[in-house]
């Protein structure tokens, strides 16, 4: 009998508190909406898994989870706690980019450009509620809508409010097609959701060679703290151009991205433990992460309603709403709202230009960031 008393203390029943239990609960949410709804599947199941597995108690002596040490969790976690994960996605996701809609319409970069607007209110509004200004930084990149970036920024200013920051900046990316139309339908008219943008230009493959090094040159140049990401992404997308290593560029957007997605989603998830993960503050960080996706969005929109003031060829301000950087989702987003209103009018090419510019405007801005408040 104290030997079955002695194995029923070990197991999670015994163990189980009800902070596991709301955190496994939201990890088959998280599993039922990416399988039922589609909600970025990619990384909801890894994410959702994670925090079921994260979940489950143990004996303290036994380490098992991602903060224990020498556990196996511990270190697939390493490549998220020392931003090893975030530059990996980057170069697969700069290897699968076309950045031809962005160059053929160079005024639209301003729209992924004026979407980060969210990132810095957010800021204020963290150093508002309490934050220092790391940690304030680090919440802050939420409103990029961009879950590596996001990893990467808090990993350096933030360490301890990773978990919390990874989980709302994916769950905002996931919930993309539930929040940004509202904030779309909210700030345009009918007869502007109706305007048809003109066919973008053939651009052509010297420009789609020379871009990725000078982009870098430029952009590395600003804001040196933005070197890694913003390195890899151009670093992947020069694969990608250059024709002549179409092998390197197909294993980094697919074999590699998909290796480091899944090693990512399920580490993340699994540092969600109660304990870590359901504290005042991560109720805080989910509810500015909210307000910064929309305050993002809207953005965008309302930069491209007054680009429009002076365009004679007017920008349809849902494009606008594409500045997030959640890749390829807000331009397929910016695509839906705007059939529903025209069935003939294609949004989804030059909703990519801001798109992707927003990709480049979170990482720098994420580079900004670091470099101002490193030690802060």
């Amino acid at each position: 009998m104290d030997l079955l008393i002695s194995f029923l203390e070990t197991t999670g029943f015994a163990q189980m508190t009800w902070g596991n239990a709301v955190m496994i609960l939201v990890g088959l949410v998280f599993i039922y909406l990416a399988i039922t709804k589609d909600y970025e599947p990619l990384l909801l199941v890894p994410i959702g898994m994670g925090a079921v597995v994260g979940n489950i108690p143990s004996v303290e002596s036994m380490a098992l989870g991602v903060y224990d040490d020498g556990s196996v969790l511990q270190y697939i976690y390493f490549g998220v706690s020392n931003g090893i994960y975030p530059p990996l996605i980057f170069l697969g996701i700069g290897a699968m980019t076309d950045f031809s809609t962005m160059l053929s319409n160079p005024k639209l970069i301003l729209l992924g450009a004026a979407a980060q607007i969210g990132i810095f209110l957010t800021l204020l509004g963290a150093l508002f509620l309490g934050f220092t200004g790391p940690e304030a930084g680090a919440i802050g990149i939420i409103g990029g809508a961009d879950g590596p970036t996001a990893i990467f920024l808090s990993a350096k200013l933030a360490p301890h409010l990773l978990g919390a920051i990874a989980i709302a900046a994916y769950s905002y990316m996931a919930l993309v097609p539930v929040l940004q139309p509202p904030v779309m339908y909210l700030l345009t008219s009918k007869k502007e959701r109706l305007i048809r943008m003109k066919p973008p230009r053939q651009v052509s493959q010297r420009e789609k060679i020379i871009f990725p090094i000078a982009g870098f040159l430029i952009a590395a140049l600003i804001a040196p703290g933005s070197l890694t990401l913003v390195g890899m992404l151009f670093f992947g997308n020069l694969l990608k151009e250059s024709c002549v290593t179409e092998r390197l560029a197909n294993s980094a957007r697919n074999a590699m991205v998909d290796i480091v997605t899944i090693l990512l989603g399920f580490s993340v998830g699994a540092s969600t433990q109660a304990d870590n993960f359901l504290t005042p503050q991560s109720l805080k960080i989910f509810g500015l992460g909210a307000l910064s996706f929309i305050v993002a969005t809207a953005g965008g929109i309302l930069f491209a309603k007054f680009m429009n003031l002076f365009l004679k060829d007017k920008i349809n301000p849902l494009v606008g709403a594409a500045g997030v950087s959640a890749v390829p989702d807000s331009a397929r987003v910016v695509q839906m709202v705007g059939q529903k209103e025209d069935p003939e009018n294609f949004l989804l090419m030059h909703a990519m230009a801001p798109n992707v510019a927003g990709v480049l405007g979170s990482a720098i801005g994420a580079g900004v960031l670091w470099s101002v408040l490193v030690g802060g």
